[in-house]
């Protein structure tokens, strides 16, 4: 099976071209090639194949084998891929997943596409659909509306206070004082696994530097810590603006480098611009450990 090793900051997944492949169980493939001591190595697998809804369609597995909606760096580098790889010459694509079909801009330099902006679509803000248990709700109209947005909430005997977003996919972003000195690895696992998060969540742990400005680290549902989040970072400016701690376009400083994300007042649209780039091709036969 040939494959390309990608990343978007940092983030990165290995790719297959299922126009020309075809991967039997990704689950199983997703948690061999994942390792990073026995396998390719990378925070999840992405498959890249046709769709009936948009120009291609991204199929998404996290590091332990689960089926994830979105990723915001991973299908960044499904563009650069498509347009590197010569599966499309469009500058604009739309690409369907789990999360909805999502439509992205591409940058073009010496025939490579360097830059990605992506068409995030408008977050979902009701606790039900993330999903999140709403304690604050009261009666079932309430609660069919319901947010969570600063909401307390007790995680390994502490209290937080959480906002929750979904960009597809299920965040919970919380602000902090101090991100570079959280416990992240102690932390992370008990909020992903909160009796509150039905299908587990995303964090994000956030610092406000300024409006335009906020660094984070994020804690991936199904791979731990990883350098950077596409999705958790657009959650993160949203979950700023409506606590009204940052402007509507704010630089996100994660661990991998920078992403420009701005939500969009008239459309309701969050877009994020970033980089990705190809790390390595490679192949591994049918019957190899990974």
């Amino acid at each position: 099976m040939r494959f390309t090793k990608m990343q978007g900051l940092g983030n990165d997944y290995v790719y297959v071209n299922c126009f020309q492949e075809k991967v039997e169980n990704p689950s199983e493939t997703a948690k061999r090639i994942s390792d990073r001591h026995f396998g390719v190595g990378a925070d999840g697998l992405i498959l890249i194949g046709p769709s009936e809804q948009a120009d291609f369609e991204m199929a998404m597995y996290n590091a332990d084998g689960s089926r994830g909606e979105m990723c915001g760096n991973g299908i960044r580098c499904v563009a650069k891929y498509v347009y590197d790889y010569g599966l499309t010459d469009k500058t604009s694509i739309s690409v369907e997943t789990l999360g909805g079909i999502k439509y992205l801009d591409l940058t073009i330099e010496d025939g490579k596409a360097v830059l990605v902006r992506v068409d995030m679509g408008r977050p979902e803000l009701r606790a039900r659909e993330i999903p999140i248990i709403c304690e604050a709700a009261d009666g079932e109209s309430a609660a069919d509306e319901a947010q969570v947005i600063d909401e307390p909430i007790v995680v390994g005997g502490m209290e937080y206070r959480m906002t929750g977003v979904s960009m597809g996919n299920p965040h919970a972003v919380v602000f902090l004082e101090d991100v570079e000195g959280f416990d992240i690895e102690k932390i992370g696992p008990k909020f992903e696994n909160h009796e509150r998060f039905p299908r587990r969540i995303n964090t994000e742990f956030v610092r406000i530097i300024d409006r335009e400005r906020i660094e984070m680290r994020v804690w991936e549902r199904g791979s731990g810590e990883t350098l950077a989040c596409g999705t958790g970072a657009c959650a993160a400016v949203v979950a700023s603006i409506l606590n009204g701690l940052a402007g509507r376009k704010v630089t996100v400083k994660l661990k991998g480098g920078d992403l420009l994300v701005e939500w969009d007042q008239e459309s309701g649209k969050v877009y994020m611009t970033g980089p990705a780039e190809v790390v390595f091709d490679g192949e591994i036969g049918r019957n190899d450990n990974v």
